[in-house]
């Protein structure tokens, strides 16, 4: 998996690609959204048009993600979720607890 990042009017963009799986695209995204929050950002947009596939640890991962940016006072939404993570979502209950965004635009006026 590769996970593009960057930057617009004071968001972090992070952009996976391929699968967020346990052993390969969830240790990815844990690493890309610790390095922004090392980096100094304050809103983290995980953009996920690209995303494949996602499993149980995927969603942890972006679970896991959500808190480690909220405890830190800072914001986390996501972007463009494909059908099956939204599905996901809605069945583990957890579309309650993020931002959700289908265009860039609004969710960077949201975060900014």
């Amino acid at each position: 998996m590769k996970i593009e990042v960057k930057h617009r009017e004071g968001v972090t963009i992070i952009a996976p690609k391929g699968k967020i799986t346990i052993g390969v695209g969830d240790i990815a995204l844990r690493e890309a959204v610790h390095q922004a929050l090392e980096a100094g950002a304050a809103n983290i947009l995980v953009e996920l048009s690209q995303v494949t596939t996602i499993d149980s640890s995927g969603i942890g991962e972006l679970v896991s993600a959500y808190t480690t940016v909220t405890n830190r006072g800072k914001k986390l939404a996501l972007l463009n979720l494909p059908p099956k993570v939204a599905d996901l979502l809605q069945i583990t209950q957890l579309i309650t607890v993020f931002d959700i965004y289908d265009d860039e635009d609004e969710a960077i006026k949201a975060l900014a």
